[in-house]
């Protein structure tokens, strides 16, 4: 297997990221033809921004793209530990819901897929599973971990729960966020890249005991899969960059936000992913602003939700707004990566 010819882990980090971006810029003109001659295309809200009725009709369900380039590329340089095997099965598992929805929205013809109820059952079940098995396993720690305070909080049963909720709620927060060219997929890939850091440092016991955070056994093969999901949303903005050629759809919105989850609660990096992928965070968040202000005043907050939409209708232009959320992201990957050090010895 390549990872006892390559043992260091830095190296097959970098073929993994390598390996998913050129696998998917193989695949893209490939898929994009067949999903045109399958006539799967996107499907236009009539109510949402005027301007994306240009998009309807744009090839979606490009996310399966992602999906293989990623498994294939973590397959190929990945040493298949539980907590690898772990992430695979919830970027895969969440990616399939992902499928279903878009397939049905193909199949009616309409831009509603799965019920709301169906697609959480779904995901809620996995993750309470997920959880269930993780709670059992004595190597990883119960614990919520607060970076900058660098201390360790015992959760008890409470630490199911927890686990449900980042998978399920950074699944969802990356679907809400994919609306616009290049967003999700744009700040997706610094998000994972900084998981990626913090997975190889947990997972390193001199690195770990110098930053003051928990020591994660197995940590350091996560690295391996981020970075291969970096490569393959790298790829993909070579053919969703404005004007887009192919939506990643739920396929792969899904698939990136529920593995996105899992990597977090395997470094125990919770609070850090809700710092550093703070634009999921806002996205999610305006729309349960949104729906739970109209429900209970009759009026909305925002001109429409999710935020990015709202912007639009502010007359931001589509372009404007993607390269700003992603400077967000990028001052908030800063912010996160500097509560590592506050208390430690590294930096």
């Amino acid at each position: 297997m390549l990872y006892e010819l390559i043992p260091s882990i830095s190296l097959r980090t970098i073929y993994s990221l390598i390996t998913a971006f050129f696998i998917l810029l193989a695949l893209g003109p490939w898929v994009i033809s067949r999903l045109q001659e399958k006539r799967i295309g996107q499907n236009v809200r009539e109510e949402g921004v005027k301007a994306h009725l240009e998009k309807k009709g744009i090839p979606t369900m490009g996310g399966i793209m992602i999906v293989v380039s990623v498994f294939v590329a973590t397959g190929f340089w990945g040493r298949p530990t539980s907590s690898v095997l772990l992430v695979l099965l919830t970027f895969l598992w969440m990616g399939f819901i992902g499928f279903l929805d878009d397939f049905l929205k193909t199949v009616r013809g309409k831009s509603a897929g799965l019920s709301a109820r169906q697609k959480l059952g779904m995901q809620t079940g996995f993750s309470l599973i997920a959880a269930l098995w993780i709670f059992d396993q004595s190597h990883i720690q119960k614990t919520l971990f607060v970076p900058g305070l660098n201390q360790s909080f015992e959760l008890g049963y409470w630490y199911i729960l927890l686990v449900v909720l980042t998978v399920v709620g950074s699944s969802n927060a990356v679907n809400l966020t994919d609306g616009l060219d290049g967003l999700a997929s744009g700040v997706m890939f610094i998000v994972i890249g900084c998981m990626g850091i913090v997975a190889y440092l947990a997972g390193n016991a001199i690195y770990s005991r110098h930053l003051a955070i928990p020591h994660v056994l197995e940590g350091g093969e996560l690295t391996i899969f981020c970075f291969a999901i970096v490569g393959a949303c790298l790829g993909f903005l070579w053919f969703n960059a404005k004007p887009a050629s192919v939506f990643m759809g739920d396929t792969g919105s899904l698939a990136l936000g529920g593995s996105l989850g899992m990597v977090a609660v395997l470094v125990k990096a919770e609070i850090f992913l809700v710092i550093v992928g703070g634009i999921f965070v806002i996205e999610a968040l305006s729309v349960m602003i949104q729906v739970g202000s109209y429900r209970l005043r009759g009026k909305r907050v925002f001109k429409m939700a999710p935020i990015h939409h709202h912007f639009e209708l502010l007359g931001w232009p589509e372009t404007k707004v993607v390269i700003r959320f992603w400077i967000v992201t990028l001052v908030l990957a800063l912010l996160g990566m500097s509560l590592l050090g506050i208390n430690g010895r590294f930096f």
